[in-house]
């Protein structure tokens, strides 16, 4: 322990010192500029400038388009970092961040995921990508040290607009690089996943980011974060009772964007008109697309971006990276470790050095290309990194993997009949989506130990006999239920895990005291909320006792299950306060009172004629 504590120190203590180092090296080489640059319809963006004092150069542009603020304002106070590292700020190049539209000192009105307008018919008809338009066109024209090439990047939010950049994009627009971008807000990413509403996220988000601005504001005058009376966000949760009390205990008819949420209950065109995938055709910018396998927000948007450009676009350089980080990790961390998992080296600084640095150097400065495949992903597992020429690889074949009588998982398909588990799920005893207690949701619960799930008797538990060797899967992962219900509507969650040996030995430090041996890493889970199961526009109930086959695709993984390590999966029907409790009745669940809140008797069947299964991405 005293140890663990020494390399603590030492590792924030180096961590201050290169804070210092680099907000120096900022001071003394760049110069600092503030401007609004108005759009084609007349409203200014609040725009900072960081500009190489060396004049005998030019550079290129990197834009960062955000809404949550380019602080730090007034042009004597300075960024302690610029760009996506430091790497950046060491080589020149002129930094550019903007407050989007309606955020923060810059002007308009603001509109969560803002419509792509497709057609445009006059000045008027503005979406990000116009913005982004004009304000390359602006630097171009006005910072005179340019070179006349751009980039831009950003992660979460900003990565969507970094993504919303490329349809109809500047000419100057080279390379962009949209980070764990926010895609699909009711598949995918953030506050929905299959139409289940992302309870805690979407709450905590949106009790800060979501209160009206009336006029141009610098953070310190901004909303002030939620004040929680228990740090439980289990008891909070349940305290709260149905999803109607938010707006009823909390935030009254105030926050527009959760008012639109709990109105639009289905994939309906609110939504539709929020997809910027379909918008990405014709692309001429490089693009890099990059996310983490364990991002608790936009795992589903890299990959969705990524596969949206691959359809549409013949000619683009497209290239994905996903590493074993959390969301941002690749910029936040060194990368060679999340939560009780290690990766053997560090993933994120690799990735900046090999990757991020050398794709714009190439596409703005002229620099070598860098040897990018189609796709660099890592291998979790074996950690790995693995390069492929398609994503996902052409070569992984799926199989399937059958759930047995007994708790057993295995490839071959059961052979009884009438075989089934039964239990109750009781939505005043929702399952926790983590361990302990947590005022916030966790980032670590995407690969965190499951053995306290597996303990509850409304959680169903199947894993495979000792692997005899590795097998590793490269893909998205399929479940396949057959399932009945007592109720009439059903949220099904699905965890794919990796059962370490009982002798498998401790992390060295271990401060926590974890017990590797029997550890339950979770590789994937995904809920599907079960009156989606046959399309997200019209909801369907489920018809009690009938048997009923939901199945759904798991964002993509990449992982090595070693030999003498087990395969398991768990299966439960609530996932608590991650996602809103389903009342197991078929209603609008946005206006559902405690009242419609019921206990169900569920089966999940594995029978010659109703096998369920989980479909692995295998590669040989």
């Amino acid at each position: 322990m005293k140890r663990y504590i020494i390399l603590f120190f030492l590792t924030l203590s180096l961590q201050l010192r290169a804070q210092t180092t680099d907000s120096a090296y900022i001071r003394d080489h760049y110069s600092k500029i503030e401007k609004y640059i108005t759009m084609r319809d007349g409203v200014r963006l609040f725009t900072s400038i960081y500009v190489p004092k060396d004049r005998t150069k030019k550079y290129p542009i990197l834009l960062n388009r955000t809404p949550y603020t380019v602080a730090p304002y007034g042009s004597n106070e300075y960024k302690k970092s610029l760009g996506p590292s430091m790497l950046f700020a060491r080589e020149g190049y002129i930094f550019v961040y903007q407050d989007v539209r309606g955020k923060w000192m810059s002007e308009g009105t603001y509109e969560d995921i803002r419509p792509h307008v497709g057609s445009k018919k006059n000045k008027k008809d503005i979406d990000e990508s116009t913005d982004t338009y004009d304000t390359i066109d602006w630097l171009i024209k006005n910072i005179k040290e340019n070179n006349g090439k751009a980039g831009i990047y950003g992660i979460s939010y900003p990565g969507f607009y970094s993504t919303a950049s490329l349809p109809d994009a500047h000419p100057a627009l080279k390379a962009a690089s949209p980070q764990a971008p926010v895609t699909n807000w009711f598949i995918g990413d953030d506050f929905h996943h299959n139409g289940a509403l992302f309870l805690a996220d979407a709450f905590s988000f949106y009790s800060t980011f979501g209160v009206p601005r009336p006029k141009p504001i610098t953070p310190d005058k901004g909303p002030k974060s939620f004040s929680y009376y228990t740090r439980d966000n289990y008891k909070f949760f349940m305290d709260l009772g149905p999803v109607k009390n938010v707006s009823k205990k909390y935030f009254g008819d105030s926050i527009k964007f959760w008012n639109d949420v709990t109105t639009h209950g289905t994939y309906d065109e609110f939504w539709k008109a929020r997809l910027i995938t379909p918008h990405l055709k014709n692309i001429k910018p490089a693009t890099l697309i990059v996310g983490g396998l364990f991002d608790a927000e936009d795992c589903y948007g890299a990959f969705a971006t990524y596969e949206a450009i691959e359809k549409q676009n013949a000619k683009n350089k497209n290239t994905l990276v996903m590493g074993p980080w959390f969301h941002g990790g690749w910029s936040r961390s060194t990368g060679e470790s999340f939560g009780d998992i290690k990766f053997d080296q560090a993933t994120s600084t690799w990735y900046q050095e090999n990757v991020e640095f050398p794709f714009f150097q190439h596409y703005l400065k002229d620099k070598p290309a860098p040897d990018l495949p189609e796709a660099l992903v890592f291998e979790t597992g074996s950690n790995k990194w693995k390069k492929y020429t398609a994503w996902p690889p052409a070569e992984a074949k799926q199989e399937k993997l059958y759930f047995q009588p007994d708790s057993k998982l295995a490839f071959n398909k059961p052979d009884k009949d009438n075989s089934y588990d039964e239990y109750v799920s009781d939505p005043s005893r929702p399952v926790p989506y983590a361990d302990g207690v947590h005022l916030q949701r966790t980032r670590e619960y995407m690969i965190d130990d499951q053995r306290f799930a597996s303990k509850r008797p409304d959680v169903m538990v199947y894993q495979t006999e000792p692997l005899t060797a590795d097998l590793t899967i490269a893909g998205p992962v399929i479940a396949d239920l057959m399932v009945s219900t007592t109720g009439t509507d059903a949220d099904y969650v699905v965890k794919l895990i990796d059962v370490y040996p009982d002798d498998y030995p401790n992390n060295t430090p271990n401060p926590r005291n974890i017990q590797m041996g029997g550890y339950q890493m979770l590789v994937r889970g995904e809920v599907m909320r079960g009156k989606f199961r046959n399309g997200y526009e019209k909801p369907e109930p489920f018809n009690p006792g009938k048997i009923t086959q939901v199945k759904y695709s798991m964002p993509d993984v990449s992982h090595t299950f070693k030999a003498g390590h087990r395969i398991m999966v768990q299966v439960q029907n609530s996932w608590f306060p991650l996602v809103d409790r389903n009342p197991q009745k078929f209603v609008d669940i946005y206006n559902a009172d405690e009242k419609d809140f019921q206990k169900a008797t569920h089966r999940i069947y594995h029978e010659v004629s109703n096998a369920s299964c989980i479909i692995l991405p295998v590669v040989k």
